[in-house]
């Protein structure tokens, strides 16, 4: 977001990177281009603003109070350079597009051209990821930004295994700086129309067949010990419709801690070594699970079903805790799985 230059009351809290790290400019097109707008005498200048949504509602006004934060329409990632029309999981090793798509005028600007750089990070899929030592630079991108809706494609190479990440974005331009960023993803994407946020994961089973596992990680971006739930719910027609079964392997790091907290929770059921059922996959938790300041540990989730469908099913697992603004049961996190069944082959 930006308002005039003159008398801006939020200043940058970032200093733009430069030379080597932009990553080679692929394709930018521009919906509804225009060309640019006078911006006046040496005093004054118009206001930009150029933003990415949170939500298919968002319409950039910040902070905003929709959710969840973490399911970014305007993020995509494709396998070839010719934008898919749903996101998908990234194939390890090989060459993968990401499509980022950028509105311009904001609610807070004028309908101008503004220059800036979008730069695109990736993490383990989860919450707590504290910026921006959690984070790690997949590439970024130069790039004028019309009025309309610009699409921007990012190439991402040697996508490392296994495969599955949270994805972040960010617009960087010296007229549309953000409000401010500190260690929370969560607050800082609530707070800058600049930043959009997406943990989007698919997972095709086949009924009767092997599970699929996914990787989940839970974090604490305070600089003092933190308690955190892992919340499980679901849209679209229940797992269990598929006789799915959902089991979380907590690893021994993250089991003691449970056991530690009194195996708190509810809808779940303990089945093996560091192993725990997820029975009611619509309203479990896991409670109480302590992590040390600026701690992150990685955890796996089973997915396995029994009955093919061709209904949408989605199961939603979120890390709620205290985050840096004092809330206590804030959403610090996580991911949607869009689960398929089909049926086995013979």
């Amino acid at each position: 977001m930006s308002t005039s230059l003159a008398g801006r009351a939020r200043r940058s809290t970032l200093a733009l990177l430069t030379g080597a790290a932009l990553a080679t400019l692929l394709s930018v097109t521009a919906a509804g281009a225009a060309p640019l707008d006078s911006r006046g005498g040496p005093t004054t200048t118009a206001a930009v603003d150029v933003y990415m949504q949170d939500t298919p509602a968002d319409v950039g006004l910040q902070p905003h109070a929709l959710n969840p934060l973490w399911q970014s329409p305007d993020i995509k990632v494709c396998h070839t350079a010719v934008e898919c029309p749903t996101s998908q999981n990234p194939i390890v090793g090989q060459r993968n597009y990401i499509f980022i798509k950028l509105r311009n005028p904001g609610p807070y600007g004028n309908s101008v051209m503004e220059e800036g750089t979008i730069w695109v990070y990736r993490t383990t899929p989860g919450g707590g990821a504290a910026w921006p030592g959690a984070w790690t630079q997949i590439g970024a991108m130069a790039v004028p930004v019309y009025p309309g809706v610009t699409s921007v494609t990012i190439p991402w190479d040697n996508v490392p295994g296994p495969g599955h990440f949270c994805l972040l974005a960010r617009w960087i331009s010296p007229n549309d700086p953000m409000t401010f960023e500190g260690p929370d993803i969560g607050v800082n994407t609530r707070n800058n129309n600049n930043i959009a946020w997406r943990n989007v994961d698919s997972v095709a089973l086949t009924a009767g067949g092997q599970g699929q596992t996914r990787p989940f990680a839970i974090g604490n971006t305070l600089t003092r010990a933190a308690r955190s739930s892992v919340v499980f719910s679901q849209t679209g027609t229940p797992f269990q419709a598929a006789g799915g079964r959902l089991v979380a392997d907590l690893g021994p790091t993250l089991f003691e801690r449970w056991v530690k907290g009194g195996k708190a929770g509810k809808g779940v059921r303990e089945v093996g070594r560091n192993q725990v059922e997820i029975v009611d996959i619509g309203q479990a938790s896991l409670d109480n699970l302590e992590l040390g300041p600026g701690e992150r540990i990685a955890f796996s989730l089973n997915f396995a079903a029994a009955v093919p469908t061709r209904e949408k099913m989605a199961v939603n697992v979120t890390q709620v805790g205290p985050d840096t603004t004092g809330a206590t049961r804030a959403d610090l996190g996580g991911v949607r799985y869009d689960i398929t069944v089909d049926q086995q082959t013979r």
